[in-house]
């Protein structure tokens, strides 16, 4: 995995699930901060902790798993090399981690997007550039306690929805199948979703 970088896949990260949120948030920079000195186990503890949610976003745009597998493998050898630029003053571990998810993924959609005409590329760029600032709001309420009592406040299919695509790693087309509905409403859901969780979170 990741060349003559050995990373090995794990599920979920017990260390992860036994601490508080504002601890797994210092133990993500701490382990940030290692990376960019070179040490490989670092690394493995920042898959451990991140892979499953980096995963749901390049599946999110991507839409293929082979693709999304593929991706993730690069995302995080971008991690080991550029470990050094992240800058805890300026955004949160996962929010930079996020970043590069997305921005890799959708380089790999403009690269193979000839290729697959049932998902135009602009259309997966619109859903994926859509909506950055959900996502650092998303991920910043996952620190604190305040993301459970928002997703309360949506109908239930909004919230179901918007937990899928986001921790879950569902496509839209997969929800919109599930529920029986054309994408375009589905996609529709989901940001108006999104804009009252927007709304709620930033309060």
């Amino acid at each position: 995995m990741f060349g003559c970088l050995h990373v090995r896949r794990s599920s979920e990260n017990p260390a992860l699930m036994s601490t508080s949120a504002e601890e797994g948030r210092a133990v993500l920079v701490e382990r940030l901060r290692a990376v960019a000195t070179g040490d490989r186990a670092a690394l493995q503890a920042v898959y451990d902790l991140t892979s499953a949610k980096l995963f749901g976003i390049c599946l999110r745009i991507l839409g293929d798993r082979e693709e999304a597998e593929d991706v993730l493998q690069d995302v995080y050898l971008i991690i080991w090399r550029k470990a050094e630029s992240f800058d805890a003053g300026r955004a949160s571990p996962i929010t930079w981690l996020a970043t590069i998810a997305r921005n890799r993924s959708i380089d790999r959609l403009r690269q193979v997007g000839p290729r697959r005409a049932d998902r135009p590329v602009d259309a997966a760029l619109d859903l994926a550039d859509g909506t950055p600032d959900a996502f650092e709001l998303l991920h910043r309420a996952q620190e604190g306690q305040q993301l459970a009592a928002c997703l309360d406040t949506l109908e239930e299919r909004a919230r179901s929805a918007i937990t899928a695509a986001f921790f879950g790693g569902a496509t839209y087309e997969t929800l919109a199948g599930h529920a029986g509905v054309p994408l375009g409403t589905m996609k529709s859901l989901i940001r108006r979703g999104l804009q009252k969780l927007k709304g709620c979170l930033s309060q």
